[in-house]
């Protein structure tokens, strides 16, 4: 596990602002591919948060249209310019569940919004339609910086 995945697990949750409200539900989560660009892009995290049994790959990937920024240690997913580019990976979520469990990690200062994704690994499909994790909570206690897995 990447330190920074080790840190962000020890803080504790009320260490930040978290909405109170529920973004509008619509329906259960979707399922199909996920681009992650902050700590969900740790593997062993992924293990653990969904109980694989099995392997699996991330692929690296971008999405255009966003830009990111921090709030506190954790990246946060901001509508961005159209030319604006985040690079990350992407996991194939194949069940309601996994992707229930993963919106529960994310919080309630996060929804799910589809997004057009282009994969950076030459395999094929080049590109996908799937889904990123959008920062829906108090804009004001974002900061410009940049979210390393490594660090």
């Amino acid at each position: 596990m990447s330190p920074t995945v080790l840190k962000m697990r020890t803080t504790s949750p009320s260490h930040f602002f978290q909405s109170q409200t529920r973004p509008q539900d619509q329906g259960p989560a979707p399922t199909g591919p996920y681009f992650f660009y902050g700590s969900l892009q740790d593997q062993s995290l992924l293990i653990d948060l969904l109980d694989l049994k099995h392997s699996f790959h991330l692929r690296p990937a971008y999405i255009k249209g966003y830009k990111c920024k921090l709030w506190g240690p954790y990246p946060a997913l901001v509508s961005g310019d159209p030319g604006d580019t985040i690079t990350g990976a992407v996991y194939e979520v194949p069940t309601v569940e996994d992707a229930e469990k993963l919106a529960a990690y994310e919080g309630l200062s996060y929804t799910t919004v589809a997004c057009s994704i282009w994969y950076v690994d030459g395999q094929s499909p080049l590109q996908a339609e799937g889904y990123a994790f959008l920062f829906v909570g108090n804009t004001r206690d974002l900061r410009e910086g940049s979210f390393d897995l490594k660090h």
